[in-house]
Order: structure tokens, then sequence, then C-alpha cells
């Protein structure tokens, strides 16, 4: 498989080191990051985890409030679309409102990873800048109003319809794990050969690990896969 890594671990920091101007400086009007039809939405939610998963999984949908509940669950697992804030800080596509990221939080990332989502949510529908967003969440952490990262939080993005910015795309489809923060390498992340990206994604804080897998949530072959 050719790696690409996912525009909310690498591109910020090209964009850094290039001095690159992004495009999206900030936020764009709310309705482009608003998906109109709800059933639509509940289905792309959805699609980011196998059917025995997402299908007993509570699901969370982004009305101009916030994230709403509108199906309970029975499994722990909560399923939403993510939006562009919820990238890590200083990444160029921050505001990009075209980003869909179809996940599928397993119990203790719900319990304990997706508060920070609801968290990020909120800021930016409240109209505060990245900048800001980012202070925000630290005083959080440092308040203890965010709860403490639980072990085994992971999560499921397998859609074949997910977005995840203009330089990845629909990418592949992958786990993600968050753990306190640690040194990539101690997964062995970006050695030669090894499947798994690392990076900080609150620095000083999380960092997360991505390994890409061969089948979509329909067990369908990732068609960009060699194998």
């Amino acid at each position: 498989m050719k790696q690409i890594v996912p525009t909310a671990l690498l591109l910020g920091f090209l964009a850094q080191a290039q001095g690159t101007n992004a495009p999206y400086g900030s936020m764009a009007p709310l309705d482009r990051y608003l998906i109109a039809d709800r059933s639509a939405e509940i289905s792309l939610a959805k699609s980011a985890a196998p059917k025995a998963i997402s299908d007993n999984a509570e699901v969370m949908v982004l009305e101009r409030q916030g994230y709403k509940t509108v199906a309970k669950g029975k499994n722990g697992f909560v399923c939403m679309v993510e939006r562009s804030w919820t990238a890590p800080f200083g990444d160029p596509e921050f505001w990009n409102p075209k980003i869909r990221g179809p996940i599928c939080f397993n119990p203790p990332a719900a319990r304990t990873y997706l508060p920070i989502t609801i968290s990020r949510t909120q800021l930016a529908l409240a109209g505060k800048s990245e900048g800001q967003i980012r202070e925000a969440i630290n005083s959080a952490f440092d308040k203890r109003d965010l709860p403490a990262l639980e072990a085994g939080a992971m999560s499921y993005m397998l859609s074949k319809q997910g977005y995840l910015g203009d330089q990845a795309g629909h990418y592949h489809p992958h786990l993600m794990f968050w753990v306190e923060r640690t040194t990539p390498e101690s997964w062995g992340a970006g050695m030669p050969s090894s499947p798994i990206i690392g990076k900080e994604e609150i620095p000083g804080r999380l960092t997360i690990f991505i390994i890409p897998v061969g089948k979509w949530s329909d067990g369908m072959p990732d068609s960009h896969d060699p194998n």
C-alpha cells in the first residue's frame, strides 16, 4: 500500500515548514459544515465501522448547537461524522468545510476521548479561533474538566464515503488509537516498512497512532491496497 499520511497528521507541519498560506484561515459559514439530510449523516456515521458494531452503536449528528444523539446504542460505541476542527492544531485544513470524517469510537474512547471532540465542537460553533480552541482545551486538561484518557481508546474509520482533506481525500480504511503522550517510536511508528503512523495530536497531551487496514466497513478490499 502506498502510504499517504492523513492531512490531520502531516500537512500542518509541511505548511509551516514551507511557509505556505492555508486557504482555510478561518471558519466558513456554519451551513457549509452541516449536512442538511439527517438520515444521510446517520448513514455516513454508521459507515465508519462494520455493521456488527455500528448497528448497535449510539449515533450523533452535528446541529447548529453542537452534536446531538439521535440513536441510542447498546454496545458502548459512538458513531459520528467529525468536522475539520477535530484535526491536530496547526493543520492548514483546520477549517476546511468539505471534511467529513465518519468515525466510530469504542467504549473507552467514547468515555474519555469523545468529550474532547464535543468540547472542540462547542468552541468552534461559539466562534472561537483555532488558537483560542487550543488554549481552552489545554486549560480544560489542566483543570481536569476533561477526563483522563482511558487505556484501550481507539476508533474505526473504515468508510468509503469519508473525505479527510484536499490532500488525503478518501484515504484508506484505518484504525486510530490514542494514548497519553509518548514517542511514536515506542510503537514502531515511522520505522522502515512499519504500517503505523504516529504523531502528537494535542502537543504535550496525547499521541495518536493510525494503522491502515485492507478492508472497508462493508468488507470490500481497499482498491489501493496491492494485497
